[in-house]
């Protein structure tokens, strides 16, 4: 009887054994197998596509979305219930009470206008909007309203004292479309770590930030739009891991007058498209803001103004694209180059 009693319990003993070492194996095929997941909808006056590549959690992915729509409305210079609005709109010149991120934001901006002694403005709203890159049937500005309205352009007339948003002049308005994408795509990687997602990619229209590497260790493959080309025809590959990709460009909105091309980034001193030999600046750098701000600046300053701001700065690379399709390295760019991933 007891000879029997203790067959049962190794009989249980291995069984036990077995079932466990099957929920392992059955658990490690699960995280070998497991498909990155990924969703894109139209925000941000783009397309915002995020993959998540070690998490198969749907409501990790919505809560992304949602959080992209928050600070779209908050920050958004057409909607009115964002605080950008508000300033915009506001009534006698009375002081704005902003939010943190807000601010954080704000901050960044005036910081970049600093850097470029007023190359790159977040006060440009008077002028852009003057100009409708989506119409159908396209047309210059009033010559007379935009000299008009770019006497109302001037960081220097901002002021942020901790949360309180005042100007100079009353007429001061501020956009922050060059400049939000990059904040926004570092809140949601904020969000994913905080989730416990480590490997991850957001792009906000051509944003691209990556959330660490690959499951399997290796980079992430970020190709570089060709000027004026589809979006699936590169000029070259990145391989990158934990960085941001940012770039801009007169080919990403445009217009042609009179064989003429007219594109969005403004000189705040002119108020029309800055004449450069440059057809598009792209930023590697840890903080995507960062490089959303430099990639702007840096197309306002020129080539050579521009390489020497990038080299001044630590952990932050640049490739220059000029209208003959060359590309103009700053130094430690070629590194990233998927040609040089393994040497």
């Amino acid at each position: 009887m007891k000879l029997q009693k203790n067959k049962k319990k190794k009989s249980y003993i291995l069984f036990f054994t077995t079932a466990l070492l099957f929920a392992f194996l059955a658990t490690g095929c699960q995280i070998k197998s497991l498909q990155p997941i990924s969703d894109s909808r139209f925000m941000l006056d783009t397309i915002v596509t995020i993959t998540l590549y070690d998490s198969n959690d749907q409501n990790i992915l919505n809560g992304a979305f949602d959080l992209c729509e928050q600070y779209e409305n908050l920050l958004s210079k057409t909607r009115e219930s964002s605080e950008i609005y508000q300033f915009n709109n506001r009534k006698n010149n009375e002081p704005i009470t902003v939010s943190d991120e807000t601010a954080e934001l704000l901050q960044k901006g005036l910081y970049y206008s600093e850097v470029s002694d007023g190359a790159f403005d977040i006060t440009i709203a008077p002028a852009s909007e003057l100009w409708d890159f989506k119409s159908e049937n396209p047309r210059l500005p009033n010559a007379e309203e935009l000299k008009e309205k770019v006497k109302d352009i001037g960081y220097k007339n901002l002021h942020l004292d901790g949360n309180i948003l005042t100007s100079d002049d009353p007429r001061t308005q501020i956009d922050l479309g060059a400049i939000a994408k990059g904040f926004i795509a570092d809140k949601l990687k904020e969000y994913l770590l905080e989730e416990g997602v480590t490997s991850a990619v957001i792009n906000l229209g051509g944003n691209v930030l990556c959330v660490g590497n690959k499951p399997d260790g290796s980079n992430f493959h970020i190709g570089l739009q060709k000027p004026f080309e589809s979006h699936s025809e590169t000029i070259e590959t990145l391989a990158i891991d934990d960085l941001s990709v940012v770039s801009s460009g007169i080919y990403e909105r445009y217009f042609k007058v009179d064989g003429t091309l007219y594109h969005h980034i403004l000189n705040p001193k002119t108020g029309y498209p800055y004449e450069n030999n440059l057809t598009a600046v792209t930023i590697l750098s840890e903080q995507s803001v960062d490089g959303d701000g430099l990639s702007t600046t840096c197309f306002s300053l020129g080539l050579e103004k521009g390489k020497k701001l990038i080299e001044s700065l630590d952990n932050t690379y640049a490739v220059f694209i000029t209208k003959d399709g060359q590309l103009h390295y700053t130094k430690g760019f070629e590194q990233f180059l998927a040609e040089n991933e393994n040497k």
